[in-house]
């Protein structure tokens, strides 16, 4: 039998990864470095640019707060874009370790968002849908009356 028509027959639901939720609306803090003196302004407005992305003033100078969705954006890639245009991030060895690790849960949770639900509790009401639907040994045409008749 094939994942698909297993997902079917169980009842599963794909193809809308919104189904999810919790905790796909991101709040990150942006770090930058001292120099030039007014990347931070501008690089607010780049990004308060992008559609579905919110920005606000950091706690000090050197920051931004960024809101955003992660099936829309990640942390990563609004980054990128930001030192793609020329903007200098902070690269302290502690901002380096943080942004690898929310990199790598922010990608895992997409991946797992996008990607379909596995059949785990519910996998033998595949295989009672599958065999109801065929014809097997134990199925009888006789009406019932008839097979008391002796």
């Amino acid at each position: 039998m094939r994942r698909e028509t297993a997902y079917k027959l169980a009842g599963r639901r794909h193809g809308n990864p919104q189904h999810a939720g919790a905790g796909v609306l991101k709040t990150r803090e942006i770090r930058f470095k001292q120099w030039p003196a007014d990347q931070v302004v501008q690089a607010g407005r780049s990004l308060a640019a992008l559609r579905g992305v919110q920005v606000e003033a950091g706690r000090d100078a050197l920051s931004l707060i960024v809101h955003y969705n992660v099936l829309d954006f990640t942390l990563e890639l609004l980054e990128e874009a930001l030192v793609t245009a020329g903007f200098q991030l902070e690269r302290t060895l502690l901002i380096r370790l943080h942004r690898a690790l929310i990199y790598y849960v922010e990608d895992t949770q997409v991946h797992n968002l996008r990607s379909p639900e596995r059949l785990i509790k519910q996998s033998h009401e595949v295989y009672v849908h599958a065999y109801s639907a065929h014809p097997h040994g134990d199925h009888d045409d006789t009406p019932p009356d008839l097979r008391e008749y002796k």
